[in-house]
């Protein structure tokens, strides 16, 4: 991809893109996405979130002890171009993958589907404390 391709997608405000047929492309470099040293948490889930999925996710996190500023969120597909990280924990909501090394792993259904299922949080939770025993 020429810069001026990826001048225009960031200044569409894209900063994450995936070649549907990177065969077309067999000296494309797949980016390599450095998380921030103040993120601790990554949510991975290919669900679009809304305010009621991000204001339970904000609850989540402050059960945790950690702020909003301290999480991200990537879908699946981005994960294995994940590079440098201090991540101590790695959440999957309702999708599997291969997990960043050196991090606690958290599996749930979707945030979507959490709201309305007391048993799919109460599972979520016992993995939080579990690491910590």
């Amino acid at each position: 991809m020429k810069q001026r391709d990826i001048q225009v997608l960031q200044e569409m405000g894209l900063t994450y893109w995936q070649v549907r047929k990177p065969e077309i492309f067999p000296d494309q470099v797949i980016p390599v996405i450095d998380l921030p040293e103040s993120c601790k948490l990554l949510l991975v889930t290919n669900d679009e979130l809304n305010e009621h999925d991000a204001w339970l996710f904000g609850r989540i996190l402050s059960s945790m002890k950690l702020q909003p500023e301290q999480a991200l969120s990537l879908p699946l597909e981005a994960l294995e171009q994940v590079g440098e990280h201090h991540l101590t924990w790695c959440w999957f909501a309702g999708c599997q993958g291969a997990h960043p090394t050196g991090c606690q792993v958290l599996n749930s259904v979707s945030l979507p589907l959490m709201h309305n299922d007391p048993s799919a949080k109460k599972t979520l939770w016992q993995q939080i404390c579990s690491y910590d025993a």
